[in-house]
Order: structure tokens, then sequence, then C-alpha cells
């Protein structure tokens, strides 16, 4: 792939606004796409819509001299890249006080996540230079949520190692200013069947396999560090993935938990819950074969197994049909 450059591009790059073409047809489309991409130019205009190819590798387009150069300029004066886009939501929102906002839309692994933490960069670079410190502090928070939406949220697929299951609308509040000083995240969609099924070559949510390989105290959880021993997190035969580092984006996780805000407490809380999921499994299979229905079976059972009560911070009713 050529070297990326700020400057205007030339004939040789392509067209960079598809409404451009002389040949409007889908042959002529693709092959505009894919010059542009092997020119290093992931980015491509049809009007006001970004077209966007994931390179799935990191490109040097989004450092601070990318940053400067679309900062205050039109849409249409540099190259297609997702700072002018974003800047002209900004500039929306700046200008003429109307709410702005971004739709961000693709198949599994074609980069919106990542698109989304690049405009929210963006926002926080160009926003007031006097009060950045506090700025940074809020899209710190923001880009945050998005490690532990992650980990609860994505997982491994046949055609992404971190495809997102949920779908997200992201509100992001400014002041007076125009600077921003918080933000709302609503999710909707879940996948919440992947947690206890899982197709072959695919995983269960990140979370699980974090905690195993990530945990050093998994005595704690009465859990073991081979994800292979549980039937909720191993039916995809892929706990392990190249690409991914478990054990590292374990310690992130627990790093966003604490600049988002969670306590000591509630972040101890929501991993034994993952904890609990794992186990579920073994006390069903255990009340089947024995056709049990009294809930203080189960709770025995959980007691032992977890060799601890501190799997549940409390239970307060256990009601069982």
């Amino acid at each position: 792939m050529a070297t990326n450059s700020i400057e205007h591009e030339g004939p040789d790059m392509g067209v960079g606004d598809f409404v451009l073409l002389s040949d409007i047809t889908m042959d002529a489309f693709v092959k505009n796409l894919q010059l542009r991409f092997e020119k290093g130019r992931i980015y491509t205009y049809i009007g006001e819509v970004l077209v966007s190819v994931n390179p799935y590798r990191d490109l040097p387009i989004y450092g601070p001299e990318y940053i400067k150069s679309y900062k205050g300029r039109e849409m249409f004066e540099r190259p297609a890249h997702i700072f002018a886009l974003a800047e002209a939501a900004y500039r929306t929102l700046k200008q003429r006080s109307l709410n702005s906002c971004i739709v961000i839309s693709g198949e599994s692994g074609s980069g919106k996540t990542e698109a989304s933490k690049i405009i929210l960069r963006y926002i926080a670079a160009v926003t007031n230079v006097s009060n950045q410190a506090e700025i940074q502090r809020i899209s710190n928070i923001l880009i945050q949520t998005n490690v532990i939406l992650e980990a609860f949220g994505n997982s491994r697929t046949n055609r992404n190692d971190n495809s997102s299951r949920f779908g997200k609308y992201m509100d992001l509040h400014f002041d007076y200013k125009f600077d921003p000083i918080g933000g709302k995240i609503q999710h909707y969609l879940l996948e919440k069947s992947r947690v206890v099924k899982q197709q072959l070559g695919e995983r269960n949510f990140h979370s699980f396999y974090q905690l195993l390989y990530g945990e050093n105290n998994l005595q704690e959880y009465g859990l073991n560090h081979k994800a292979e021993d549980y039937y909720y997190i191993n039916q995809g035969n892929c706990c392990k993935v190249p690409k991914i580092d478990d054990k590292n984006d374990y310690q992130q996780v627990k790093q966003a938990f604490k600049i988002v805000g969670f306590t000591q407490d509630e972040i101890s809380i929501i991993w034994k819950i993952v904890a609990a999921i794992l186990h579920l499994v073994s006390f069903y299979n255990r009340l089947s074969k024995n056709k049990l229905t009294k809930c203080t079976f189960i709770l025995q059972s959980l007691k032992r197994d977890c060799k601890s009560s501190m799997l549940f911070a409390r239970i307060r009713r256990f009601s069982f049909q």
C-alpha cells in the first residue's frame, strides 16, 4: 500500500468522490475503490457520505498533523477523510446550533467501532485549548467505555476477531462553548444467545476468556485457567485466538472500569457474575441428573464448587420452578 499524504490527490489516486465518476456502474465503482485502496486511500466520498475500507492495519493518517489540516476546513477542501466528516458535524453544531448525527454502518469487521473512536479523538483534539485537561478527561472516559463494551459485547466470529454483537447509540453533550462535557451510551440488540451457544470457530464474549486467562487469583471464583473445561465457552473449539491477548485485555478492562468511575466492589461483583455464568451449566446438569428441585441443593453446590460464598455479593431471594 502506498504512503499516505495530506496533500491534495492527483489523478493517479482515482476519483475521491464517486459522484464525479464518468461511468456510473458497479464495475467502475469497485475498480475506483480498489485503486484508491491500493494507493493507501481508504476513504472516498459519495457526496456527503463517506465510504471507508478497513485496511486491517494501523495507518499513519490520524496524527496531530492530520488533525490540524482538517480543523476548520470545509468538507471537500481536503482529501476524503473521517476527520472531514467529524469536522463537518462539529461545525454544524457550532455555527448553526443544530444537533448533528453521524451514522456509522457496515458489515461485521468493516471498522465501525474504530471509526467511532477516531471521531471521539478528533472532537477532543479540536475543542477549547484552554480547557484541554478536562476535555481530555471526559474524552478518555468516553473512549474507555468502548473497552468495557467490547469486553462484554464483542466476540470472535468466523469473519472478525473483534465483532460487535450489539448496536450502540452514543450521545455527546456540549456546553455553551461547544466543549464536550459528557455523554450517554445506549446499547440494543445484544446477541444474548451467544452466552450459551457458539458456532464452530467462534467464541463467547471476550470477558469470559479475559477472566480465565488474565486473573491470577481464580481460586476466589472457583475456576481454573483452562477455558476448554467450560461448556459455555468451549463450543466453538477456539478458546485461544492468536491475535487476541486476553491476559493483557483483562488488565485494560480493569483499568477502564476505574477510569469510568466504577468502585472496586462494583468491579468485583461484575467479574463474579461472569464466573457464576461459567458455573451455571454444571449446576443445571447436576440438577437434571438428580431430578432435584430444591433451591438449597443449588446454593450448597455453588458454595462447595466455588470454595467460597464470595461468588455472589448477596442473595436476597431465590425462587425455583
